[in-house]
């Protein structure tokens, strides 16, 4: 994830790791069995932040851009810079959420949370409380798909009784979202008082030394996939920070027309 953001000065290398990590990523969401169709879906609502990136970038441009796509009556001129920065956003945000989908789809969240105080561990030599923020990040993980359910109830209760969430202007969109919003955080307080209420009844005491139901353990398989991860981000960083260095020469010499400078 902090490789993707990872922005380098030389175009070439930029566009190439890019369409590099995607490369991979649908690799391994075919390797991990993940459904194409749900990434589109989750890509479909990105349309309108296409459009509004390419409208800010084209009409707004930044005082470093050089390479000239169209001039109006030599007071205005449209960039290739703009299409490029606009693309490049919209493809990290593609690559965030297909990583993210692979990630969710792949691991358990009691694995995530296991990890996640596993990472903390050395923490507690200076009494940072790692258990209690493993414990919260567990429940609250639990908690969405709860409340996902407790939406979709109340929502159905509320068009029930005439609210619309659909149709309407403004002001009545807000009233139907306030009649949705108001009664979800009454219900998640009740529930979030009913389990802390249970914990206590059953001694639960987060300063206690506790056992773990099923254990991970860290194999070869682990520290396979550790190097890896480590070699791959760690050459992305020395491109990163050598990028003027490096020579592209005659890769892209030309690209809508335009030499770009590799």
């Amino acid at each position: 994830m902090v490789a993707i953001f990872l922005q380098f000065q030389v175009w070439s290398t930029t566009l190439l790791l890019s369409f590099g990590f995607l490369l991979v990523l649908l690799a391994i969401m075919i390797l991990s069995r993940v459904n194409f169709l749900e990434l589109f879906k989750s890509l479909k609502s990105m349309w309108f932040l296409i459009v509004f990136l390419l409208i800010v970038y084209i009409f707004i441009p930044n005082s470093t851009y050089k390479m000239e796509c169209y001039r109006f009556n030599d007071n205005y001129a449209i960039y290739w810079d703009s299409f490029y920065q606009c693309g490049y956003i919209i493809l990290r945000i593609i690559l965030m959420i297909d990583l993210t989908m692979v990630l969710t789809s792949t691991t358990k969240p009691m694995d995530l949370t296991y990890a996640f105080e596993w990472y903390m561990t050395p923490l507690k030599v200076i009494r940072f409380p790692v258990h209690e923020i493993a414990m919260t990040l567990s429940i609250a993980l639990r908690f969405i798909p709860t409340l996902l359910d407790e939406t979709d109830r109340i929502m159905k209760a509320q068009a029930s009784r005439g609210v619309d969430f659909n149709k309407g202007g403004l002001f009545k969109r807000f009233k139907a979202v306030i009649s949705l919003i108001i009664p979800l955080f009454v219900s998640a307080i009740q529930r979030s008082e009913e389990l802390s209420d249970a914990m206590e009844a059953r001694g639960y005491d987060p300063r206690a030394k506790r056992t773990k139901y099923r254990k991970l353990t860290f194999s070869w398989r682990d520290i396979i996939a550790l190097l890896f991860g480590l070699a791959v981000f760690g050459g992305i960083l020395y491109l990163f920070i050598y990028d003027k260095r490096i020579e592209t020469l005659d890769l892209f010499p030309m690209i809508f027309g335009v030499n770009i400078g590799f």
